[in-house]
């Protein structure tokens, strides 16, 4: 999608990962400089090569948003670099693999506590001092909250993940109430299920498992990582202006409800 986002200083948490690494090389191709956070270096250079490469501007910084310190070290990299902040995009999440997916009843408390840190704390950690950032520069800004439509229709055997996600859409809508008279703008977006190689292996390698997601999904197809990076540089870009508190699915319509006849 083309934006006008230049010059704009965003920061895409969980950069190195397919839907993180797709929205920072779009934020980057619609202008923007971009900060590439995350936990892993080698992966997060990767994509700010793959940036260069085109002519873009990125750089990569490590935290961990899951420790209000490092979320606090990445704003405060981002400006030594950049001079500022525009976009904060909280990105970075974590789930249970399959064979941790269990009732609540047999579920693991360290796998909720690490999915809630991550997931739901990390949104609080890294937003405060962007806002508080943003409020400084006297300019506004823009928060973008990465959740899933599981947040707004729970799946079995992922209670921590659902909590989170629920918690982060929510907590979007309080943030876009209390940082309005600072022109800051704060909206989510839920995704589906999404193409990537994580995703390919545990849902669409086999093909019975492949039709079995797919009949959830009206469209009938997965979703791709720029679909995601799309709507995130619209919300970004002075064309979602009027837009704040607001959560956009981006699912093929697996929340309108069964795709079949009974």
């Amino acid at each position: 999608m083309r934006v006008d986002l230049k010059d704009r200083v965003v920061i895409v948490t969980g950069g190195g990962g397919a839907i993180g690494g797709a929205m920072a090389e779009a934020f980057a191709e619609n202008g923007a400089k971009v900060v590439v956070a995350g936990r892993t270096l080698k992966t997060l250079e990767a994509v700010v090569d793959t940036i260069k490469a085109k002519g873009g501007e990125a750089s990569a910084v490590i935290a961990d948003v899951g420790n209000r310190d490092s979320a606090a070290n990445m704003v405060e990299e981002t400006v030594k670099l950049y001079g500022r902040l525009d976009v904060l995009v909280n990105n970075a999440g974590i789930n249970g693999g399959p064979d941790q997916r269990k009732p609540i009843h047999e579920y693991s408390d360290e796998l909720w506590e690490r999915i809630i840190n991550v997931d739901l704390n990390g949104v609080y950690y890294c937003s405060k001092p962007a806002i508080q950032q943003m409020e400084k520069q006297g300019q506004g800004g823009n928060i973008i909250n990465i959740g899933s439509i599981v947040g707004l229709t729970p799946l079995r055997l992922q209670c921590a993940f659902a909590a989170a996600k629920a918690g982060v859409f929510n907590l979007t809508k309080a943030m876009a109430l209390e940082l309005a008279p600072l022109n800051i703008r704060v909206n989510g977006i839920a995704p589906g299920s999404i193409m990537f190689e994580g995703t390919r292996k545990l849902f669409y390698a086999d093909p019975v498992k492949a039709e079995a997601m797919m009949s959830h999904i009206p469209q009938h197809r997965p979703g791709e990582p720029k679909d995601i990076a799309g709507m995130a540089c619209f919300l970004a870009s002075d064309d979602s202006s009027y837009m704040t508190g607001t959560i956009n699915v981006v699912d093929g319509g697996w929340i309108c409800g069964y795709t079949r006849d009974f």
